[in-house]
């Protein structure tokens, strides 16, 4: 007889196992790819903070590393008996709380600013408890023509507000470029003028390609013509030419924007709009290394120099500065990085501790 062959499905119970066995191998596959995307995020948002952190790190060093370059040596004295002069102010306001010259008004290579580097002295929740520093470099910049120029006042009399922009005799070939040339003055920047009667500071308020006006009332209330004691331009006009020097003057801080939006880093120079550097910067640290004239050694590692002695500040051998970013991840989580280095203000006074 001719056999049968039956075929056999499956039964119900066969396949309930085999959909939970597949319900549970695309439930690890579905969680290893969200940790894979979730690792993946991780590491591009760390990339990215650290690359943020690199650059600021990078322009702040530069600038530090320049701090006292070409200034006269132990820094120069503003008008003493006038209002105190400023830094980290534009014309429309001031963005560093505090930011005056200490020690009488003296202007040295580097301005320390302990505790007050938070514009308008707003709150990063971000950072709780967190110190938060300024810092001011000042230093001169070769690269501008005005140094080839004489600078001399119109008149005996001239309350020293507006200075002719002269070229020297006998004259140079070929000439150098006019100051109003591309990359030369500007209004705001701060100028360092100096003659066999001294030395002076003010801060540009008008120009043409052959006079300078250094008006009352500028942003940095350096344009002191009132003040009776010396050290202002007006103290200068004794009728010998003047040799004048743009100085860079540069504050970095951090800002709070009102959109609900991380702080940012902020650079700003001279009496000019300041800059974003770098974006979700949450907290911004320096700390001095000092020589101790009284030890002869070095005391590392101090948050505020101006507690030293009034000569502290010129005292100064490296600067230590941290920066700490925060990114967000997922939309929620937060991480946190921080990243430090160490400057040597190459230009600032030299002890040699081990005679």
């Amino acid at each position: 007889m001719q056999s049968q062959n039956h075929q056999h499905g499956i039964s119900l119970l066969e396949m309930m196992i085999a959909m939970a066995l597949g319900v549970m191998v695309m439930a690890s596959m579905v969680r290893l790819f969200k940790a894979g995307v979730a690792s993946c995020t991780l590491v591009i948002q760390r990339t990215e903070m650290q690359q943020n952190m690199r650059a600021a790190i990078e322009l702040m060093s530069k600038d530090i590393s320049l701090a006292g370059s070409g200034l006269p040596s132990g820094g120069i004295q503003l008008p003493t008996n006038g209002t105190v002069s400023r830094y980290g102010c534009d014309p429309t306001m001031c963005y560093v709380p505090n930011g005056t010259y200490p020690n009488n008004n003296y202007l040295t290579g580097v301005l320390p600013g302990y505790n007050n580097g938070v514009e308008a002295q707003a709150t990063i929740p971000s950072a709780p408890g967190a110190r938060n520093d300024s810092i001011t470099v000042i230093y001169a910049d070769y690269s501008s023509p005005l140094n080839q120029y004489w600078l001399d006042f119109p008149t005996p009399t001239s309350a020293g507000t507006q200075l002719n922009v002269d070229v020297p005799f006998p004259a140079p070939s070929p000439l150098p470029p006019l100051v109003t040339a591309v990359g030369g003055i500007q209004v705001g920047d701060v100028i360092w003028m100096s003659s066999s009667a001294g030395n002076a500071v003010g801060e540009v308020t008008a120009l043409s390609s052959t006079s300078l006006t250094f008006a009352d009332y500028d942003a940095l209330n350096l344009n002191q013509s009132a003040a009776s004691v010396k050290n202002n331009i007006r103290a200068l006009n004794n009728g010998s030419h003047l040799t004048g020097y743009r100085l860079y003057v540069v504050t970095y801080y951090l800002s709070v924007p009102g959109n609900g939006q991380l702080p940012r880093l902020m650079r700003q120079v001279n009496g000019r709009t300041p800059v974003p550097v770098a974006d979700d910067i949450i907290n911004l640290q320096f700390a001095y290394d000092l020589y101790n004239s009284s030890t002869n050694a070095l005391d590392p590692n101090q948050p505020d120099p101006l507690s030293y002695p009034s000569d502290s500040l010129g005292l100064i051998q490296k600067i230590n500065l941290s920066v700490m970013a925060q990114s967000l991840v997922n939309g929620t989580n937060a991480q946190n990085m921080r990243l430090a280095t160490s400057v040597s203000a190459r230009n600032m006074a030299f002890f040699d501790r081990y005679k």
